[in-house]
């Protein structure tokens, strides 16, 4: 795309969200239409090298359909919607971990979609497109077509407007590569001129171990002429009503005077009955605009949780697109009655959720990538202001967990994908714990989280390591010795000891707080002594966390940064990074560096080579700086400062990462994998001023202060879980110069911590910042 081009869209951007915005007088009364959370969000913000999961425009908030169109199809890195391609090449309806599924195409003149998707692909331009959460519009420039996309959670809405006098088709490319697999198998039956159903079967992936079965119903709102279809790039003879196989395809054809064409393609996981009843419970009218309507105060309903006003523009573009992104990727797999697939075993079953009295599903059931690093990012956010969803995830993992014998890292498709490293789940149940969203059996979960932190457990998986009985993850040596060293042989990936000894060290924490709050205190005091075992890997000659050999020495050429995906024994980091990877001990860690001033100098020092080169580490050479925020293992390191007697530097550095990653175009904003909402939910934390380094999993959590980069924050409580109503921070005097906390109050009263407790926040409650352009060292020190 051309800076011309990029200028135009920037422009068109800026005029639609003015438009928006407008004042009239009538009969003496100023009206004024505000602008909604809705309007600030770009979905496009750094889409040039985009992730198959990170981008979904015509989605609901964790939609189990997220409709949109693709440019590119194969990968699941650098696939999806990416911005400078110019080509769409269908538009599909799954965009998931590890799942992809159910190419459509409107098209005109010839059908061609036998022949796959480099014959029958669209150029399209962005001066005809708009893109925002809960709907999508392109237009197709080689069929002269006008796309429009929404959806409700489980049914995709499409509207073609066609072109004059020509024949027109949708091709559903039922059999085609999408992302991470082939698709082994595919059926398409017409039922009537108005409806066709059928199945994919996504195959086995490298991370996701079983096939996994969508269904679908669609019906179109017109009469179709014809149904056909192809296996193996060959049309199929004669007047068919189904067709099935691998590369298998169909397509219906439309009269010629057809000028608008809607369609609703709901899908299900577990059978076609439940597609079809999926349908029609969230979809039994063809109003198109009354669903983008519905779409958009759902994502207004979720999104202003959380108002703010002040800052510039451009700060409150990203903060809501940070939220959205927070809220999106992490899908819905459970139908309208609670039904979801159990591929845990040697069969997939279909179980059911609990149901409410009414009938009605306690909660959803969820597809995930892991939790890791999410104790900086979603466990913070979601339980100060989702907690619903933190309960919908944590009985997601329990179901899990009877199912299948773990509460897992990564479902998808049912299956366990143990993606990453150890059991990031016991930092989210923590925090969801120890904050009171506890609508789950806490026992059991304790059960599930306890069984993990030994052998035999998830943590002894390592990255993709499906075999039984597992042994990459290294519990052996860290219940033996401690510390988990290198070269340990097994298939797995990510066999990182150094990385899994400090992870694991921070999770046996999480556990005690949690044994803690159960009253167990044997396993109180087991996990809180084990947690402590980061300290075995502190070299005192380099100062640095120092991996070791399997005989206990220390790995030979060692160097704290390289240029690299990963440094020996760091999962995609390195040393510089890790060693300040001690989120549940921070004087601890402070203690080993010999004092405060000597891990404040080591920290700033970080911070001051990164400013260097900020995105060095970017394009996955993680181990190469010294401060990521493109990945997770490095994204608490601004805040520690405030733990160590330095309240002013969380605020400088806050602040400078906020400015680096805070672009609102398409090739800005992330410079990294975003992650299903991890480092969407992280901007939000930094923009609000509110993070805690030990991911709230304390048993009394915590919230740390840093300077907002508004001038107010009005957090919303959801009183089924919280007495207060709202939380509210205000600044003073607030400006990109003026980032420096000088004084501050909480209800009224003085403040000089840098901290306060969530159980103050749960109440409701107004935190007033003094901010100016000098930091006062003395002010958070209390």
């Amino acid at each position: 795309m051309t800076s011309k081009d990029h200028m135009a869209r920037s422009m068109f951007l800026v005029i639609l969200v003015m438009g928006l915005a407008f004042v009239s007088c009538e009969s003496g009364n100023e009206n004024i239409e505000r602008i909604t959370p809705v309007d600030y969000v770009d979905p496009l913000i750094d889409t040039h090298n985009s992730r198959w999961l990170y981008f979904s425009s015509a989605s609901r908030p964790f939609g189990m359909v997220n409709l949109s169109p693709d440019t590119f199809v194969k990968g699941t890195w650098g696939s999806g919607y990416l911005y400078d391609t110019t080509y769409i090449r269908c538009l599909s309806h799954i965009h998931a971990w590890q799942m992809s599924g159910l190419a459509v195409m409107p098209m005109t003149g010839s059908m061609n979609g036998h022949l796959g998707m480099e014959a029958y692909k669209s150029k399209f331009s962005h001066d005809r497109e708009m893109a925002k959460p809960g709907y999508h519009q392109v237009f197709l420039d080689r069929y002269q077509t006008n796309v429009e996309l929404t959806s409700t959670t489980r049914v995709g809405f499409h509207q073609y407007t066609f072109p004059d006098s020509t024949s027109r088709y949708v091709i559903f490319d039922t059999g085609a590569f999408l992302a991470h697999s082939e698709t082994s198998s595919s059926s398409v039956t017409k039922v009537s001129d108005q409806e066709i159903t059928g199945y994919a079967v996504m195959a086995p992936t490298f991370r996701r171990p079983k096939p996994v079965k969508v269904y679908f119903v669609a019906q179109v709102s017109q009469p179709f002429v014809e149904f056909g279809g192809w296996k193996k790039k060959e049309l199929l003879d004669g007047n068919i009503q189904f067709v099935s196989g691998p590369d298998a395809g169909a397509y219906m054809k439309f009269p010629e005077d057809l000028k608008q064409l809607k369609m609703k393609v709901a899908i299900s996981y577990t059978s076609l009955e439940n597609a079809r009843n999926n349908l029609t419970i969230e979809l039994p009218h063809w109003d198109f605009d009354r669903v983008v309507q519905e779409s958009q105060s759902e994502w207004n309903h979720m999104l202003g949780r959380i108002a703010v006003e002040g800052g510039s523009h451009a700060q409150r573009v990203k903060f809501y697109t940070d939220l959205w992104h927070a809220l999106l990727g992490r899908r819905i797999v459970s139908d309208v009655n609670g039904d979801y697939i159990d591929n845990t075993g040697a069969q997939a079953t279909i179980r059911t959720v609990p149901l409410d009295e009414t009938g009605e599903p306690r909660f959803a059931h969820h597809n995930f990538d892991a939790w890791w690093g999410s104790h900086w990012s979603l466990n913070i956010l979601w339980s100060m202001v989702y907690p619903e969803i933190m309960d919908a995830f944590c009985n997601t993992m329990l179901n899990m967990y009877r199912d299948g014998g773990l509460i897992p890292r990564g479902p998808s498709g049912g299956n366990y994908t143990y993606v990453m490293i150890g059991d990031p789940a016991v930092s989210f149940f923590a925090a969801s714990l120890n904050k009171g969203i506890n609508h789950y059996d806490v026992s059991l979960a304790y059960e599930g989280l306890r069984k993990n932190a030994f052998v035999g457990g998830i943590r002894d998986h390592s990255g993709y390591e499906n075999q039984k009985p597992a042994i990459g993850g290294g519990m052996r040596f860290y219940q033996e010795r401690g510390y988990v060293p290198e070269g340990i042989d097994s298939v797995g990936f990510h066999q990182d000891g150094a990385s899994m000894t400090l992870e694991y060290a921070y999770q046996d924490w999480c556990l005690a707080q949690i044994a803690k709050q159960l009253g167990q205190e044997e396993d109180h005091a087991y996990f809180l002594k084990r947690s402590e075992n980061y300290k075995n890997l502190w070299n005192t000659k380099s100062n640095f966390m120092h991996p070791r050999e399997m005989d206990g020495n220390w790995i030979e050429n060692f160097t704290p940064v390289t240029d690299a995906f990963s440094a020996r024994g760091f999962c995609e980091s390195n040393s510089a990074i890790y060693t300040n990877y001690v989120p549940q001990d921070i004087s601890g860690l402070t203690r080993l560096f010999g004092g405060s001033d000597n891990y404040i100098n080591f920290l700033n020092n970080s911070f001051e080579i990164a400013e260097n080169d900020w995105l060095k580490s970017a394009n996955k050479i993680h181990a190469a700086n010294w401060v990521d925020y493109g990945n997770q293992p490095g994204t608490g390191m601004a805040h520690i400062f405030n733990k160590t007697g330095a309240p002013w530097l969380s605020q400088k550095w806050v602040r400078r990462v906020k400015e680096i990653y805070g672009e609102t175009s398409p090739y800005g904003g992330y410079h990294g994998d975003e992650d299903q909402g991890q480092m969407g939910a992280l901007g939000v934390l930094m923009a609000i001023g509110l993070f805690s380094v030990d991911g709230s999993a304390a048993s009394d959590p915590t919230y740390e202060i840093t300077s907002p980069i508004f001038d107010q924050v009005v957090i919303k409580l959801d009183q089924d879980y919280y007495e207060g109503d709202s939380f509210i921070i205000e600044t003073e005097d607030n400006s990109s110069e003026n980032q420096y906390i000088q004084s501050a109050t909480l209800n009224g009263q003085e403040w000089n911590r840098y901290w306060f407790d969530h159980e103050d926040f749960a109440k409701g409650g107004l935190l007033k910042l003094q901010l100016g352009p000098i930091p006062n060292k003395n002010w958070g020190k209390e």
